[in-house]
């Protein structure tokens, strides 16, 4: 690195008798004395300013730029001084990701970080300042795992100041920087009578949702987007290829969360609910943009749709069709049906979900199918979820002993315990 500290309250001038003189310039006494100067890695030149009397202080600065330069941890002094709203908005409009997966980490930029933290520059982020934001979300009264996928969105931001240079370090992932905790709270699963319930209160063009969410495991965009030539009644089996979602305050198909399309098992009962379904309603065939609203056209036979026969939105069936058949069910009191209705894991569609790996765990099947029927990427994330509502060893080996021991009190091999007046000899 080619480095030098210019003194600018003196110059160098050639005297009479050709020997060099320090004389003082214009500038002395005024204004910062020494400018330490290097060429950056990219071949412009960079400097910093120092007050009198600190020049050992220059000399060190230049020392450091140049150690790292060797390491190869170079960061540019001006490359910091990019606000984090600035830089994360460069940093967004660089994702590759889902469009609505764009809009929502847009959404939790503008609401919970750009007013907090996006007027700093990023070179001036401290870990105290991570920390004093992170109390800040937690009295928001925000759930615990959305503060963790806001830090999460955060941290993001900073890696990539990594990477590109502008940042020595992540300060999310310094050792005093707690993320936000999981949430502790259990998966809660709905009794089959609330299902039930809920079912019986829904207008009867909706009232099968009910079945593909508690009887199949669909999400709820996964329902909507459900076409009938995607149900092989004699298989047995619905193919989840597509779903219905809001991107831009529009609704467009695009393929089940994470891509993952599947096929998941059609019991009877649920088939003969939709053919009863399809009799009352005939499926109809709705025209949506394909991923985002300016996507080719696709066109689909839904099941499900609006009664101005157009996809269903989201928005208005748990507001003003989902909510109120709780209220009915008797779920949630009548006095929050005028209130904003956000679905949540506890009372929105997402129940039928958790009921239907209720059913199978109960039933006895592995977390790895399950895993796969839900459309879960990774097992371990199912395990996790549901773990709890898995029957226990005890249970299991009381139940694998009665039936073997049932089974043999019935041959003349097995125990006897009738004989001797029904107790053990």
């Amino acid at each position: 690195m080619a480095g030098h500290i210019q003194d600018r309250w003196y110059k160098l001038e050639t005297g009479p008798d050709g020997t060099s003189q320090r004389v003082k310039t214009d500038r002395y006494g005024t204004g910062l004395r020494y400018r330490a100067r290097y060429v950056a890695p990219d071949g412009s030149e960079r400097s910093r300013s120092f007050p009198d009397k600190q020049k050992r202080l220059a000399e060190a600065w230049l020392s450091q730029i140049a150690a790292d330069m060797t390491r190869g941890q170079y960061v540019d002094p001006a490359a910091g001084k990019v606000t984090f709203e600035q830089y994360a908005t460069t940093w967004l409009a660089s994702q590759t990701t889902d469009v609505s997966t764009i809009d929502a980490i847009d959404q939790r930029f503008r609401l919970h970080i750009f007013p907090h933290i996006g007027s700093r520059s990023m070179s001036a982020f401290t870990p105290g300042h991570i920390r004093a934001w992170g109390r800040a979300l937690q009295d928001a009264g925000l759930a615990s795992s959305y503060q963790r996928v806001i830090f999460a969105n955060v941290s993001a931001v900073f890696s990539a100041a990594v990477d590109d240079g502008v940042l020595v370090r992540n300060p999310c992932r310094a050792n005093s920087v707690r993320p936000p905790k999981r949430d502790a709270r259990k998966v809660q699963v709905w009794p089959e009578g609330r299902v039930l319930a809920v079912r019986d209160a829904l207008p009867t063009p909706y009232r099968k949702v009910v079945d593909m969410g508690a009887g199949c495991g669909l999400r709820q965009g996964e329902i909507f987007g459900l076409a009938v030539d995607e149900v092989d009644f004699l298989g047995g089996v619905v193919h989840v290829v597509r779903q219905v979602k809001m991107v831009k305050a529009q609704l467009v198909f695009a393929p089940p969360k994470g891509g993952k399309m599947r096929d998941v098992p059609l019991s009877d009962a649920v088939a003969f609910a939709l053919a009863e379904h399809i009799t009352e309603r005939p499926p109809l065939e709705v025209t949506l943009p394909w991923r985002t609203p300016d996507g080719p056209p696709v066109t689909a036979s839904l099941l499900f749709y609006s009664r101005e026969r157009k996809a269903v939105n989201r928005n208005y069936f748990n507001m003003r069709v989902w909510k109120p058949a709780l209220v009915s069910a008797g779920v949630i009191p009548g006095r929050e049906v005028g209130q904003r209705f956000a679905e949540s894991r506890q009372h929105g569609m997402h129940a039928l979900r958790h009921f239907y790996a209720s059913v199978l765990l109960d039933a006895g099947e592995n977390i790895k199918a399950l895993a796969e029927y839900l459309g879960h990427g990774d097992p371990g994330f199912t395990l996790r979820t549901y773990t709890h509502l898995m029957p226990n060893s005890q249970a299991r080996a009381r139940k694998a002993v009665d039936r073997v021991f049932r089974k043999g009190g019935d041959t003349d091999d097995g125990p006897q315990t009738a004989q001797n007046g029904g107790k053990a000899p």
